[in-house]
């Protein structure tokens, strides 16, 4: 097996805590290679230096792939000297990723403004700027567990500009590319996706909204009449039990919290990011730093270990 290219994030952060832990737990099952600088790493691990990345798979001690970012880590306080070492490592991995030598991408979290700081990061966060290595304009995020996947159509904008930014041709392109990937990287034949509406009831008929009538139905409609089995647009407050979650393979959500709620309240622990629509396969935990409990020893590493279990089961789909 191709190992998982482990980007370190945030040196500060329990990016480096919650790898360790991963590979202690899931390393014999899961080849993993970390990229990132070992003096980042807790304190007492056993590592090794990896040169040749086919080597990881065999490793019997925590595999590095050494880089060198300059001043140790102080847990808990991000260094933005660090930040042009955290690209660097992103960069790296993809680059394995995409010559073949690694399986898949899995990324430890990062911490925007460190790398704003250190290094003029001119991406809103790790999907934009994998979406650029990739030369992709249109990629999507799914939070996906074994209870549920769920894909926010707008990320990180104000809910204010939502209704404006809620695009036919947006929508679209969301759902196309999950119902792709849904078939190409989760192997189901045939998926069923359920969709959200924006208003409270779906609009009720335009009592609550007009948006459900006059753009979100027509462009379900358009998406029906190409095959798909899609649902909606539904109510969203009755969506996430567990026997509305039974009918569908995905959920469409109309914006960030509408299906980050559901899921994060569902299997906080257990929820993996993915992206959507790039030419490899990228998953990473679904929390963030922690930086309040950074070296302390308290990190929870379930969603790494979840994280890097869903990207090797992508990496072998795909194959």
């Amino acid at each position: 097996m191709r190992p998982i290219a482990i980007s370190c994030g945030e040196p500060a952060g329990i990016g480096p805590e919650i790898a360790v832990a991963a590979w202690n737990a899931i390393g014999a099952d899961v080849p993993m290679i970390w990229i990132g600088d070992p003096n980042h790493l807790p304190a007492g691990t056993e590592w090794q230096s990896i040169t040749n990345v086919a080597d990881a798979a065999t490793a019997k001690r925590f595999p590095v792939l050494e880089r060198d970012f300059g001043p140790a880590a102080v847990a808990g306080q991000p260094n933005p000297v660090h930040a042009q070492g955290v690209i660097d490592a992103i960069a790296d991995a993809v680059a394995l990723v995409q010559s073949g030598e690694a399986s898949a991408l899995c990324t430890a979290p990062i911490h925007k403004q460190a790398l704003i700081d250190g290094a003029s990061f001119a991406y809103p966060g790790h999907t934009e700027y994998l979406a650029a290595l990739a030369g992709r304009d249109n990629v999507v995020m799914m939070l996906a567990s074994d209870m549920l996947r769920v894909v926010p159509t707008t990320i990180h904008i104000p809910v204010a500009d939502v209704p404006e930014q809620l695009t036919a041709a947006l929508l679209t392109d969301t759902i196309l590319i999950t119902h792709a990937a849904l078939i190409r990287d989760f192997a189901i034949a045939k998926p069923r996706l359920a969709v959200a509406g924006l208003n409270p009831h779906a609009g009720e008929g335009g009592k609550m909204g007009m948006e459900e009538i006059e753009m979100i139905t027509p462009t379900l409609n358009a998406l029906r009449a190409e095959g798909l089995d899609i649902a909606g647009p539904l109510s969203a407050d009755t969506m996430f039990h567990a026997g509305a979650r039974a009918t569908y393979d995905a959920a469409i959500c109309m914006y960030h919290d509408q299906a980050l709620i559901p899921i994060k309240t569902l299997d906080f622990s257990g929820g993996v990011n993915v992206t959507l629509g790039l030419p490899f396969v990228r998953t990473s935990p679904d929390h963030g730093t922690a930086f309040d409990i950074a070296g302390t020893g308290q990190a929870d590493a379930t969603s790494m270990i979840a994280a890097l279990r869903m990207a090797a089961q992508m990496g072998e789909a795909r194959t």
